[in-house]
Formats: C-alpha cells, structure tokens, sequence
C-alpha cells in the first residue's frame, strides 16, 4: 500500500539567502512539515502523538539538490513512506517547482515532465519516549508497504 501526501509551500522571503534562493537548510523545514501533514491526511496529529509521551526523532537524513527555488516560488513537497520497521520510519520526499509556477489542479493537467525537480531526499525516523529510549512505533504508524 503506497502512503503519501502532497503540500503546496509557498517559499518565503525569510526563507531564503542572499543569493536571493531558499537556503539548503530550509528543505528540512519543509520535509518536516511534510512529515507532520501525512500523519494528519491519516487521521493522527503530531501534537497527539507527542501528549502520549513519544517523540519522532530524525536518525538519518539524505538529500540531493536538483534546482533551486526563489522567493515567493509556489513548491509542491511530496512525502511518502518507503517502510516502517519496530522503531524506525523510512520515508521519500520530492519538491518540485510546478510547470509556469502552476500546480496541476491550477493548470487543468496532470502532472508532466515540465515540472522541475528541486530537491529529492529520503529520511529515516526513530520513535523514542521522553527520556529518548527507543520505543516500538504505535499500531496507527506501522504501515504495510510493499
């Protein structure tokens, strides 16, 4: 079963350096927020989950800059999850630039090979209690993917 979510992100002026570009670092901000959308599109809340005394910590985090986006840019962040195993999430992430700075419902198209790829990044995630000891993922996260 393929689990993914799609945000529209609007780059901010603050959000960029002074080559007038969003700053790499940035793109963790944005996978984050990525993160936190595909759990509430599955009908969970971050801030729930953390009431219940666990946390999401990042263990891992790969991540390839195809292009480069600007202030005031439209972004489509896409998040999915590769697998998930005891303690761990693996998940994928895509941003693109959609073609004319158009997302595909805006276009009246589906999405096409003009979008231009921004960055693209894989992650894994560990869920930990308060003190930062491991703990097993809840049932609600443990997704079969093929």
């Amino acid at each position: 079963m393929k689990v993914e979510h799609s945000l529209e992100i609007r780059v901010r002026y603050n959000e960029t350096d002074g080559q007038g570009r969003v700053h790499h670092a940035q793109y963790l901000n944005y996978f984050e927020r990525g993160r936190v959308e595909l759990l509430r599109s599955l009908g969970h809340s971050y801030r729930d989950f953390e009431a219940s005394g666990l946390m999401l910590v990042v263990s891992e985090m790969n991540v390839r800059y195809l292009g480069a986006a600007e202030f005031d840019d439209l972004l489509r962040v896409t998040t999915s999850v590769l697998r998930t195993r005891g303690v761990r999430i693996e998940h994928a992430y895509e941003i693109v630039k959609p073609a004319a700075g158009l997302l595909a419902s805006e276009r009246g198209t589906p999405e096409s090979a003009t979008d231009q790829p921004i960055v693209k990044a894989t992650s894994v995630i560990a869920c930990v209690d308060r003190t930062g000891k491991v703990q097993r993922l809840p049932k609600y996260m443990r997704i079969p993917t093929a």
